[in-house]
């Protein structure tokens, strides 16, 4: 079972872990406590008796507490595979009778235990949230196919930009306008200039996701619907669309389908605190304070190598390890933490490494933290990342708001929106636009 990713290998974890506890309890504590003589060779036909009989107590069954609590901790997370792995601890539980090792109530006993270790690990690996399926508000947008009426913005900075790139926009749209925006020019004056240029009906940009966010303000601002081409490295919301390919992107605009996002917007102050400076920020993905980015940018450096599951505990054991805690105020609570991660809109899975968001217009920010107020919390997480088990952890909280007030105490925090360092901030608001942005993507079926 640990072999196969996915539930299979978070199943035997969990079973695992139920027997560790359940095997402790039983052998260290409840032998002990109870001891009790075993069943006598006269008691059974010699060939169905074990050889040589076990000399501890015969109260409670080790053996068939270890092989209960492993069926019902994988259950709890397959219960496919805790219905195949039910008659192999029947299996086990009755042998212990049949052989003699044990009375019958020894191992109703031990069972008992295995279930109750079971359910007791269950607060602490807790089943996942079912993820719901993507979900589209369909929105306003014209078919185009020619690209008759699309500006497309192209970022040669971008990560996946080469010469040829401009070449396979005007063979899929030779009627669109066409911009290179060159190293050195002012991406935001650029892409606006895209946008007002007369006969505009959408606006397409190429780039990563820090233009896109650009784009994406200036789509708002000038009620276009934005054709999002993924020409970044990573394409994040790219990827959240459904367009992350450039077949997916052309299909959706040429097909005029459209959705509704959500867009999130930052009022940052920095300077002292009687003369501070003030700025406001546009936000399409994340935000985060701590060392998510550092844990970000270590997972995605071994994850070529080592696959996304090794990567991100060696990045978080290496991250949580040899980092401090930073300490600041959120909506008003003071908390020294690791990790402040803010995502606009509910990504999932629900631990220190989201990494999809299904739905683009709920409506709320995503707000997780890491924190190192309670004791041992270096220890506490670190066993956590090692169990994954981060979610359940006592050091992470897991909440959902529509505001998030954050602010600095001490020296100034950097802020990093849609992976973009902001340094010497001292205050954040951040508060949801809804459905204020039309974006092309494919409309997923009812």
């Amino acid at each position: 079972m640990a072999t196969v990713p996915g539930k299979p290998r978070r199943a035997a974890l969990h079973g695992l872990l139920a027997l560790g506890v359940a095997s402790g309890v039983t052998n260290v504590i409840f032998k002990t406590a109870l001891p009790r003589t075993r069943p006598l060779p006269e008691h059974l036909p010699v060939f169905r008796f074990v050889h040589p009989q076990p000399v501890s107590s015969s109260m409670p069954s080790g053996h068939s507490a270890s092989a209960v609590a492993f069926a019902v901790g994988a259950g709890m997370v397959s219960p496919v595979l805790g219905a195949v792995l039910a008659p192999i601890a029947a299996g086990v539980a009755y042998s212990r009778v049949h052989t003699g090792a044990h009375w019958p109530s020894d191992v109703v006993f031990g069972s008992a235990l295995g279930a109750g270790a079971a359910l007791l690990t269950r607060t602490w690996w807790p089943a996942k949230p079912a993820e719901p399926k993507p979900r589209r508000t369909p929105a306003e947008g014209p078919a185009i196919s020619d690209g008759e009426g699309l500006s497309i913005a192209v970022n040669v900075l971008g990560g996946s930009y080469s010469p040829e790139t401009s070449e396979l926009l005007k063979d899929v749209f030779p009627k669109a306008n066409i911009h290179e925006i060159a190293e050195g020019e002012d991406v935001a004056a650029e892409i606006e200039a895209a946008a007002a240029r007369p006969g505009t009906v959408a606006l397409g940009v190429w780039g990563g996701d820090g233009t896109v966010g650009t784009a994406a303000a200036i789509a708002v601002e000038h009620s276009l619907p934005l054709l999002v081409l993924p020409g970044g490295t990573l394409n994040h919301f790219a990827r959240d669309l459904g367009t992350n390919s450039i077949d997916a992107a052309i299909k959706a605009v040429t097909q005029g389908q459209a959705a509704f996002v959500d867009f999130g917007h930052v009022a940052v102050h920095r300077g002292l605190p009687d003369n501070p400076e003030s700025s406001e920020i546009d936000m399409l993905n994340t935000a985060s304070v701590g060392v998510y980015p550092n844990l970000v940018r270590r997972r995605e450096r071994l994850q070529p190598a080592m696959g996304k599951p090794l990567a991100s505990l060696v990045a978080s054991l290496r991250t949580f390890g040899v980092n401090s805690p930073t300490t600041l105020t959120v909506n008003g609570v003071k908390h020294k933490l690791w990790i402040l991660y803010l995502g606009r809109g509910r990504y999932y899975p629900s631990d220190h490494a989201p990494l999809r968001r299904p739905v683009l217009d709920d409506g709320v920010f995503d707000l997780r933290m890491i924190t190192a107020d309670e004791p041992f919390a270096r220890a506490r997480l670190l066993w956590a990342v090692i169990t994954g088990t981060v979610a359940a952890s006592k050091v992470t909280h897991l909440t959902e708001a529509t505001t998030v007030t954050i602010e600095a105490i001490g020296e100034p925090l950097v802020l990093a929106v849609d992976g973009e360092p902001k340094p010497g901030v001292r205050s954040a608001v951040f508060t949801v636009k809804r459905r204020e942005l039309r974006v092309y993507c494919p409309l997923p079926l009812d």
